[in-house]
């Protein structure tokens, strides 16, 4: 049977298996050669999603998991799935895998370690002369910086409306999922059936600053986080910044401004650790002599807890409701998106912690606040995640860093994790 990701199930103590181990000097090596695709003057890495780099990035990959041993496809989605058949192919895959593409000034550990890590996985394993129960895929998944539409696609949880996807190049969805081999008028095969995975891990740098402010080598991920978008307006009435005194103005940017301390407030305030941010704001007419007349700002709620951000909407309602009356501005608070949190398997992060604990890494469990493509699988199977430390919390920039020590960490707490559960988990 496939695992449901609520399961009670425990593992047993793992069975004496020969241990295949990382080989650093070619998990660096791959790396670095993946490193000098798409490399910015500045050091960044740009490879944004369907682009000549991005597609450059994924045949250099395929010509590794070719000469590992691996089978290729690319489903409709634009997902490029390599797979290692197990003794019982019958059996529904353990999957491991994350993306290759990256936001404009990128790093070279987002989403590159986890698949790299699949593919040292898979040449460790050839290494050993070792074959897995269960079959293997490793998969890069299409898009993720920006539509997501690989891992949605093959979670069945994609758009059929192409107007819904916001391309990095601004080209049509139908166009760009043709560039890298799949197939919009298909898309709906790319959604895998209940019992094809048994189980998926992703290996991903943190890209926060927690596990090396605690001195941890491994992060046992409780889940992605949900995450509530809003657009907050606040109209005021603009006027001379001369002529209006003080007691008699609406202005708008002093009723922002208590919109921000209040969100900040809010989430400080809130029992566990939500994360609340205005990241946007625009403020009209933006002159110097005039009152602001109206502000437009954001405000992103996060919690791996569906009812913490129910509450912490609710509260914020309320608090905007109190500001408008205070401020004699009108207060409107439009939803932009919703997304669901997405618990990891509890089994899959036992596995991850019993692994860490037999490799003898300090390990600790932590919240992803961002998204993965775990978070759309982790809605049809079991869903597990290990972080890696981030050098002081940076990512998304030529600044991100993980040493290599610890990109061989995860990479092994990766493989012990796997074999652990081919050797756990029943067919």
């Amino acid at each position: 049977m496939v695992l449901s990701a609520p399961g009670s199930q425990t593992l047993a103590p793992t069975a004496q298996l020969k241990r295949p181990s990382v080989n650093a000097v070619r998990l660096l090596a791959s790396l670095e050669a993946m490193a000098e695709v798409g490399l910015q003057p500045d050091g960044s890495i740009c490879r944004r999603g369907f682009s000549a780099e991005d597609r450059q990035g994924r045949e250099l990959l395929s010509e590794w998991l070719i000469d590992a041993g691996m089978s290729l496809r690319i489903d409709a989605a634009g997902n490029l799935i390599g797979r290692l058949e197990g003794s019982e192919p019958n059996l529904p895959a353990l999957v491991s895998g994350s993306h290759l593409d990256t936001v404009p000034t990128g790093g070279r550990y987002d989403g590159t370690l986890g698949v790299l890590a699949g593919l040292e996985l898979v040449r460790c394993l050839k290494d050993a002369s070792l074959q897995l129960r269960h079959p293997f895929e490793l998969i890069v998944f299409a898009d993720e910086e920006s539509t997501m539409v690989g891992c949605k696609g093959m979670a069945g949880t994609a758009s059929g409306d192409p107007s819904d996807y916001t391309t990095s190049n601004g080209d049509p969805i139908e166009r760009n999922l043709a560039r890298l081999g799949g197939d919009w008028e298909r898309l709906t095969t790319a959604a895998r059936s209940d019992d094809a995975i048994a189980a998926f891990l992703e290996l991903h740098v943190e890209q926060g600053a927690v596990l090396e402010q605690r001195g941890d080598s491994i992060g046992v991920v409780q889940g992605v986080v949900g995450q509530r978008r809003f657009t907050i307006r606040v109209c005021g009435q603009a006027n001379h910044a001369g002529t209006t005194p003080m007691d008699q103005r609406q202005d708008a940017l002093v009723a922002a401004a208590q919109v921000v301390l209040a969100v900040q407030t809010m989430a400080l305030e809130h029992p566990g650790d939500p994360v609340a941010t205005v990241g946007r704001f625009e403020v009209w007419p933006n002159a110097a002599n005039v009152v602001p007349g109206e502000v437009q700002c954001s405000v992103d709620l996060r919690d791996l807890d569906p009812e913490v951000l129910a509450s912490l909407s609710a509260q914020l309602e309320e608090r905007l409701a109190s500001i408008a009356e205070a401020s004699g501005c009108s207060v409107t608070m439009e939803p932009q998106f919703s997304v669901d949190p997405t618990p990891a398997a509890p089994l899959l992060m036992e596995a991850i912690a019993a692994s860490a604990s037999a490799l003898g890494f300090s390990h600790s469990a932590l919240p992803s606040r961002a998204s993965h493509d775990a978070q759309e699988l982790g809605r049809r199977w079991p869903m597990g995640m290990v972080f890696v430390p981030s050098h002081r919390g940076l990512s998304h920039s030529a600044a991100e860093y993980t040493s290599l020590e610890q990109c061989v960490a995860g990479t092994s707490v990766l493989l012990e994790a796997f074999l652990r559960l081919d050797a756990q988990l029943s067919g």
